[in-house]
């Protein structure tokens, strides 16, 4: 099984690139969110790779980040998405839009990426919506308005459940209050308004 492949991007499209490793050629099929990471044509790169091998065929997908790959993995292990589905989710949202949209409940959202109707959003956000973790859900608060590494929201929420809020009740909190976040807002003005809802 291949997990990775490293050397010359020699051919570099939308959908996919061509990989010389060692003299040999591979073709690996990208999602968007990948394709926006990678360096210029001709230079040397690192592709994380998930090898999906059928009766009928074996292709390479290409991921430039773990989070990418882990995400395209648990697509697919929904009934009636396969790897093509799969690339379109990632390449219709980030992972972070996509994985907070399942995790909220967002059908509107995930509906609204190419190749995705209403039943099939509602199907992945069933079989998903509970798979993720602590940290993930946490991970989630953070939108696209927020500065990277602003983590005020998953600060807010770990805070409320050292003071005594089971997991998911601090969650729910923060998540309800996460529309009314402001730049000058501290933590503790989170945790406050968090408290007093």
């Amino acid at each position: 099984m291949i997990t990775f492949l490293e050397g010359k991007l020699d051919n570099k499209q939308l959908a996919r690139i061509e990989m010389n490793v060692g003299g040999v050629g591979y073709e690996v099929l990208i999602p968007l969110s990948s394709y926006d990471q990678l360096p210029l044509q001709g230079k040397n790169c690192r592709i994380l790779i998930y090898h999906h091998i059928t009766d009928a065929s074996q292709k390479l997908f290409g991921f430039c980040t773990e989070e990418e790959r882990e995400m395209f993995r648990r697509l697919l292990t929904i009934s009636g998405v396969g790897p093509k589905l799969a690339v379109s989710a990632l390449s219709g949202l980030p992972v972070r839009e996509l994985k907070n949209a399942l995790i909220n409940g967002d059908i509107k959202r995930i509906s609204s990426i190419s190749g995705i109707g209403k039943k099939t959003a509602e199907r992945i956000v069933v079989e998903l919506r509970d798979k993720f973790d602590q940290g993930e859900q946490l991970d989630a608060f953070a939108t696209n308005d927020a500065t990277p590494g602003d983590n005020r929201l998953r600060d807010a929420a770990l805070a409320l459940t050292a003071l005594g809020q089971k997991p998911d009740d601090a969650t729910k909190m923060i998540t309800g209050i996460a529309k009314k976040l402001t730049p000058d807002m501290t933590v503790e003005d989170l945790i406050r308004l968090a408290l007093t809802k």
